[in-house]
């Protein structure tokens, strides 16, 4: 993990300026990870998953985008066994799971590809944290958070990338797993430290209801702050978002001009 850390009220207030800069429809959300529900339940307005009931993971954090719920998220609120708890190190997936036969025949023709699916997922280890607790950025509830994520289409993905090099440049990878997407977002940024972009897979689209135009970006908070900077100097000069469409008919030098000398 980076060792930058931001406070909740710098970030309620990145929150804002990320929704007037890119316009994105749902709300961007911290992520924290937790050894003990004791320093879990410390969290302001801090909610579980009604008892007895499981869930996917992508359908707590959409709980959170989408109705601004602070939710904790223990390895009884998951399905038991899965991926689900197993990204986020807070459960192991069963044999089953890991051996690719939970999969072979559904995502995988064959139990070999089955299990190469597996070994290839990125996850937090086992064994350190018991818990995670998923917040909006604009209830200020969570100082220091692992990661900020958010989702957008593609043309605000690329555009809070854009204000990620404005100042440093760094080239950006994506990964794609495939099924279980949210080893590439939450997943990876939690294990590496590292800003990761996914194309959410069908069961974050089918059970946590992410639109078929959404991608989903997750990253330490630092990552956040240097992204809303960038887009701030990006939009001085005219690149901003809605990107307005020019003509492909059209001599592409009168639109150019207004950016390069």
């Amino acid at each position: 993990m980076t060792d930058a850390s931001v406070d909740a009220a710098t970030l309620q207030q990145l929150a804002g300026k990320l929704l007037e800069l890119l316009k994105i429809r749902t709300l961007p959300i911290a992520m924290k990870q937790y050894t003990s529900r004791e320093e879990m339940e410390k969290v302001k307005g801090l909610r579980w998953p009604m008892e007895g009931r499981r869930h996917t993971t992508c359908q707590l954090v959409t709980q959170s985008r989408m109705a601004g719920f602070t939710l904790g998220i223990g390895a009884d609120n998951v399905r038991p066994g899965s991926n689900c708890g197993g990204v986020m190190g807070i459960d192991q997936p069963v044999e089953a799971c890991l051996s690719g036969e939970h999969m072979d025949g559904v995502w995988f023709e064959n139990r070999e590809a089955a299990h190469q699916h597996q070994l290839q997922m990125t996850r937090v280890p086992t064994g350190k944290f018991m818990g995670t607790v998923v917040s909006p950025l604009r209830s200020g509830r969570i100082d220091n958070p692992d990661i900020v994520l958010f989702y957008g289409t593609p043309g605000q993905i690329i555009l809070f990338v854009n204000g990620l090099q404005w100042k440093r440049y760094k080239r950006y990878d994506m990964t794609i797993t495939g099924e279980s997407a949210c080893s590439d977002s939450w997943g990876r940024a939690l294990a590496t430290g590292e800003t990761s972009i996914s194309i959410p897979c069908f069961a974050e689209r089918r059970y946590g209801g992410v639109a078929d135009d959404e991608l989903l970006i997750a990253m330490p908070p630092d990552e956040f702050v240097r992204g809303i900077e960038g887009m701030e100097g990006l939009s001085k000069v005219g690149l901003r978002y809605p990107i307005v469409p020019y003509s492909p008919q059209t001599d592409p030098s009168e639109g150019m001009s207004r950016s390069y000398s």
